[in-house]
């Protein structure tokens, strides 16, 4: 429900009640990632997704159900040949959907809204619900935030919350959601429990370096693609709030002083568009030694060429010289800022996702290869 939570902070301000789908599992060519969610409210309004709309009609009826008679349910959603009837998703792959019900009554209330005003703000934090167990652990939730503060609880077996909270920060320092098998008193001991995490982080930095025009272009699908892009430049006359207006952060300085101070984490792109050695040598010495998501540089080949050599004249290694995207972007033919820039963003994603940035058409490589396989088991109510 995170995924969704501006709106749903709202509803919750304003008293509604309402009911919410989130993809716990998905398999296959599935369109959404866990987490997604799909949300209805008392008087039958919907906001968000879990498919893009193959079976958003079908949930929206789940969730109209579960705000009538306060029941979680768990629903499977594949593709049968055999019934071409059903509701299902066309592209092939399967998704587990998880309804829970957000009445002014229901435990998970509190915990929820809590979730999402967090959430809301920027913070992050991370919700975890149970997908599939025992009788008697439904309808609850717990918050762990970043700092590890908790709250709310499954109010079954102390050790259960104590292995819940702890894995639900690991994967809320990763970024992550995702589902964790465990027992139901918090070890392999008792009966199998299936818990959802839901983790909400502030949006990954891209830094871009060199306020040129390309820049601007990038700065732009960067904001599109929900990033916080700063614009880094040492020259004051071109890095101004005039010429990247949709920018969160103008710096002026020397680049690689900048990469020395700021913040960075896994997740991080770093874009180099100032091909200029006495800018870009120093800066990319220091990027790639960094762990980030990507580093990339832009230039003619020859000027990679003497980058490169540039690069372990002082040092760099040939490991680190390997993580550099060099001529930067995916080999669309771009001419114009504007074409250069989703160049660069493509191979962004391309990193980001796994994807060999090749034509889909006559390919027979996956269309998403970051999804989960879902494992086989019996659907029916989360008991």
């Amino acid at each position: 429900m995170l995924d969704i939570a501006d709106e749903l902070h709202r509803w919750v301000e304003q008293g509604r009640d309402f009911a919410v789908a989130t993809v716990a599992a998905v398999g296959g060519s599935a369109p959404r990632l866990p987490g997604a969610a799909l949300a209805v409210d008392a008087e039958g309004t919907a906001i968000g997704s879990v498919s893009g709309g193959c079976v958003e009609g079908a949930v929206y009826d789940l969730c109209r159900q579960a705000l009538k008679d306060g029941q979680s349910v768990l629903e499977r959603f594949g593709y049968s040949d055999e019934d071409a009837f059903a509701v299902g998703l066309t592209c092939g792959g399967v998704i587990d959907i998880l309804v829970t019900p957000v009445r002014a009554a229901d435990p998970v209330r509190p915990v929820a809204a809590a979730a999402l005003a967090a959430a809301a703000r920027g913070a992050a934090a991370a919700l975890a619900r149970i997908v599939a167990g025992p009788a008697g652990l439904s309808g609850r939730a717990l918050l762990v935030r970043a700092d590890g503060t908790v709250e709310g609880g499954f109010g079954a077996h102390p050790e259960l919350d104590r292995t819940v909270a702890a894995e639900a920060g690991a994967l809320l320092d990763a970024g992550r959601t995702g589902t964790l098998e465990i027992g139901a008193e918090g070890s392999r001991c008792g009966a199998p429990l299936t818990v959802l995490v839901e983790s909400s982080v502030p949006p990954p930095r891209m830094i871009v370096f060199g306020a040129i025009d390309f820049a601007a272009a990038l700065v732009r699908i960067g904001k599109f693609l929900n990033y916080h892009v700063t614009v880094c430049d040492a020259r004051p006359v071109f890095a101004t709030r005039t010429r990247f207006p949709e920018a969160d952060e103008i710096v002026v300085q020397w680049p690689h002083r900048y990469l020395e101070r700021t913040d960075v984490d896994g997740r991080t792109v770093l874009c180099v568009l100032t091909h200029d050695p006495k800018f870009d040598v120093p800066l990319l010495r220091r990027a790639l030694g960094l762990p980030v998501a990507y580093v990339g540089a832009m230039g003619s080949r020859r000027t990679h060429l003497d980058r490169r050599q540039r690069l372990r004249e002082i040092g760099v290694t040939e490991l680190e010289l390997a993580r550099l995207h060099s001529p930067i972007g995916l080999d669309l033919g771009a001419r114009t800022p504007q074409e250069t820039a989703l160049s660069i963003a493509s191979e962004i994603v391309a990193s980001r996702r796994g994807g060999s940035g090749a034509s889909l058409t006559g390919a027979r490589t996956p269309i998403h290869h970051d999804t989960v396989t879902v494992p086989p088991r019996r659907i029916g109510s989360v008991a």
